[in-house]
């Protein structure tokens, strides 16, 4: 039934089948919610292992089959991070629980965890496979339905990588439908997932417009900004070592990571010994006509280019006008300003970095702070310094979230090269007119109920009382709601029995409110 449902969605793109299409995942995403929150947390782990062993095991097919299809990025690269998307990531959070209450006798306070219930994920053309990866495996970790969108550019690899982690998720026991794919989505499609009021949560990662029609959607959204990372090298800096690693970030999936160091910023005392580390760490220091090309080529009036995104930097410099070695890293731009006028302080989704020289720490501040101001607010900064009270000056400057202190910004923001948490998610906070200002996780997917007592009261808690504190989902709404078990109104019940549908009957109600559904769907179409 599922299929031939699946088959008369598709035939129209009328708004009355799009909000059938939308209905039919997201009441299924709905029943496989309620059936998995009553999973324990044995159970729970032993799926997301499963998943995350079936992400890792295929991470290099999926960064091949990525790079193919959208046509940029390094496969290498893009391997290493569906891979720390998987089994690392799990093990970063094996140690907390989601499933159990906690007691805290300190406050007298039980935490009974709430998962979000049905959530909607969007993933970006640039980290598709990491994205989708870590997504899920966040879902799952807190027995939440989740529901992805990919996006248009890598949608071939994309849903083929959703349906290997739903395979590896049903065959460890996870409720059917708990993971769903849209398989041929559109603006006007998406829109009706993130309007729905059957949607509990959604997960935007993606370009500006679609955070924002996330944040309008009515329902609650984390949403994340744009990156546009200073990373500023003082004269205490170790320059072989800051050049090194500035390459290694920014070259690193050429550059479409939004974490990626965007404009250095150093003094002058250091600015040509500088610039000798990083020509011998590959990159190429770009003469002013060059930095004019490249500027010309980058920069439209629509904005960036898009087909420079993700590119080599031999690439680039060949279509903006020059040539460079086929080993060049990075195409480093020396500029004279940051902010308005200056198209080359703006995110560059690619291997080209801005050189600003400033005249002394306090200027390198306020031009980082600016740089900011301009674009990036909320998200990412770093330094290089071995100054203890210039890092903390420019960190308390900074309006960003991460200040990442001698390691490369794009794995140090995102947590790789860093104890930070690891995530594909990074919140830019109210800089970046975000509701969340840390590394998106698992953690942000579930609440917590909290009972608590008279500060002043005397209790001793059973622990098999603390048993029977599991969450048993959440509730149907109202009939007009079209959500499962509330579809006849109810008589009263006698005294001692249960209301509450057994699940046979549940999937049936389901199956009936679809058709239903569907039906008039199609009816108003004639």
């Amino acid at each position: 039934m599922d299929q031939a449902i699946a088959k008369l969605v598709d035939i129209s793109d009328s708004k009355a089948a799009m909000q059938a299409a939308a209905d039919v995942m997201l009441e299924r995403a709905r029943w496989a919610s309620q059936v998995f929150q009553r999973y324990d947390r044995k159970t729970t782990l032993a799926i997301t292992q499963a998943v995350a062993k079936a992400a890792h095991d295929s991470a290099g097919k999926y960064a091949n089959w990525a790079v193919k299809e959208t046509g940029f990025g390094v496969a290498a690269h893009k391997k290493l991070k569906n891979e720390l998307t998987a089994l690392p990531l799990v093990e970063h959070y094996r140690s907390r629980d989601f499933v159990n209450p906690v007691y805290n006798n300190e406050t007298n306070i039980i935490e009974v965890p709430k998962p979000a219930g049905v959530i909607f994920a969007l993933a970006p053309s640039t980290n598709p496979i990491s994205t989708i990866f870590f997504k899920i495996i966040c879902a799952l970790m807190t027995r939440n339905a989740i529901v992805f969108s990919p996006h248009p550019a890598a949608r071939e690899c994309s849903i083929d990588a959703v349906n290997t982690l739903i395979k590896a998720a049903e065959a460890a026991g996870a409720p059917e439908a708990v993971i769903q794919v849209i398989e041929r989505p559109t603006i006007p499609l998406i829109d009706e997932f993130m309007r729905s009021d059957k949607t509990d949560v959604i997960l935007a990662t993606g370009g500006t417009p679609m955070v924002r029609a996330a944040y309008s959607s009515s329902n609650p959204a984390i949403g994340v900004g744009p990156g546009n990372a200073p990373v500023f090298v003082d004269a205490s800096a170790d320059l072989k070592q800051a050049a090194g690693f500035i390459t290694e970030s920014k070259s690193f999936d050429n550059s479409v990571l939004c974490t990626n160091e965007s404009v250095l910023i150093t003094l002058d005392e250091v600015s040509q010994q500088l610039g000798r580390e990083l020509s011998r760490a590959g990159c190429h220091m770009c003469k002013p006509d060059e930095v004019d090309l490249v500027r010309k080529y980058l920069f439209h009036d629509r904005g960036f280019n898009v087909e420079a995104l993700g590119r080599d930097a031999s690439w680039i410099a060949q279509q903006a006008g020059f040539k460079v070695a086929r080993q060049t890293k990075i195409l480093v731009t020396p500029i004279n300003k940051i902010g308005v006028g200056e198209v080359l302080s703006r995110e560059k989704l690619c291997p080209v970095l801005g050189y600003y020289v400033a005249t002394s720490i306090p200027q390198a501040i306020m031009q980082a702070r600016a740089l900011l101001r301009y674009a990036g607010a909320g998200h990412s900064a770093a330094i290089h310094s071995s100054n203890d009270q210039t890092i903390m000056d420019y960190a308390a400057s900074v309006e960003a979230y991460r200040v990442i202190v001698n390691a490369p910004c794009s794995q140090g923001a995102a947590g790789f090269a860093t104890n930070l948490a690891p995530t594909f998610t990074i919140g830019t906070g109210y800089f970046g007119r975000s509701s969340v200002g840390e590394n998106v996780g698992p953690h942000h997917l579930v609440n917590w109920t909290r009972i608590a007592w008279h500060k002043d009261a005397t209790t001793n808690i059973d622990p098999t009382h603390m048993a029977e504190l599991k969450h048993r989902g959440q509730l149907p709404k109202a009939p007009a709601d079209g959500v499962p078990g509330q579809s006849r109104p109810r008589t009263q019940s006698k005294p001692g029995t249960s209301q509450t549908q057994s699940d046979p009957q549940l999937r049936e109600e389901i199956r009936r409110i679809i058709a239903e559904e569907l039906r008039s769907a199609f009816k108003e179409q004639k």
